[in-house]
């Protein structure tokens, strides 16, 4: 069995060869989830680059990505497969007046040109290195949680009609959660557990470097000060990393090099989407670190 990284290590600078600035912490569970063969949990507050750990390990190694976007009411037909039953039925009314007996045309209309893969079974098929993303797993009902269960548990599909559909190769597995409820502890056992925090201070200054071109250090420090600021603030949601992102590119095309708190009230709806978050964070960045008067 081949493993997609040689070292924790190697694996860190890859994802940073591809603008993803991991910790060692990070690095390590992807790195055994692939030697382990183990799907990965992925918990932490939206924004905190959970979906883009996967897109980017899909990157640096080359694997296809498919993703199965989870919300509330999605069910096997959505998720795993379904028949093209209008297919179906076109193909049995053709064949009305033949003397194609029941059992052959049964055979022929459960076969795989009338079968509608969905992106679960579409990752257990695929011939080629996989990396399935099941984004924001929180938002579905218990019983979808227990058929994902039961495809991570054995990597394989039973389909009545044709049999039990085994992994060609085995998916390395993205589960993302924002801890809207609590994932039972079944899914949770099955997998490896991470949780994406936002960046320290440090790091999402770092990160606002390689993804702002133009921007100087001096004021992507700015920045991040700013947002930590504002993120020790109990606001209804607080800024995620893509929100400091593109409030820093506002800054770099208006031209600004030092945030004062003019420039900070007339752009903080970049950062915060609820009035009354704009409000308390107008009140704090009167005194915050990185703002000048």
């Amino acid at each position: 069995m081949s493993h997609r990284f040689s070292d924790v290590a190697a694996l860190k600078d890859e994802l940073a060869g591809v603008d993803y600035l991991s910790d060692e912490g990070i690095a390590g569970v992807v790195y055994l989830a692939d030697r382990l063969q183990k799907p990965i949990l992925v918990e932490g507050p939206a924004g905190t680059g959970k979906t883009q750990l996967a897109k980017s390990v899909s990157e640096i190694t080359g694997a296809r990505l498919i993703r199965l976007q989870c919300y509330e009411g999605l069910d096997e037909s959505k998720a795993l497969y379904e028949w093209n039953y209008k297919k179906q039925l076109l193909r049995i009314q053709a064949e009305g007046g033949s003397d194609e007996d029941w059992t052959d045309l049964s055979d022929d209309i459960f076969s795989d040109e009338f079968l509608l893969t969905r992106p679960l079974l579409e990752a257990i098929r695929s011939e080629e290195p996989v990396v399935l993303l099941i984004d924001e797993v929180d938002r579905v009902e218990l019983e979808t949680e227990a058929l994902l269960l039961e495809i991570l548990s054995d990597y394989q599909v039973s389909i009545p009609e044709l049999g039990t559909i085994e992994a060609k190769q085995i998916p390395l597995v993205f589960l993302t959660s924002n801890n809207t409820r609590e994932l039972s502890e079944a899914l949770k056992r099955r997998c490896l557990y991470l949780h994406v925090d936002y960046p320290d201070m440090e790091r999402e200054k770092e990160i606002v470097l390689t993804k702002v071109p133009d921007i100087t250090e001096n004021l992507a420090d700015q920045v991040a000060r700013v947002v930590r600021s504002i993120r020790q603030i109990e606001l209804k949601k607080h800024p995620s990393v893509s929100e400091t992102l593109d409030w820093a590119k506002t800054l770099v095309l208006l031209g600004v090099e030092k945030i004062d708190e003019q420039t900070a009230a007339s752009t903080i709806n970049i950062l915060l989407k609820y009035q009354s978050d704009i409000n308390k964070a107008l009140k704090e960045l009167a005194t915050a670190d990185g703002v000048t008067p």
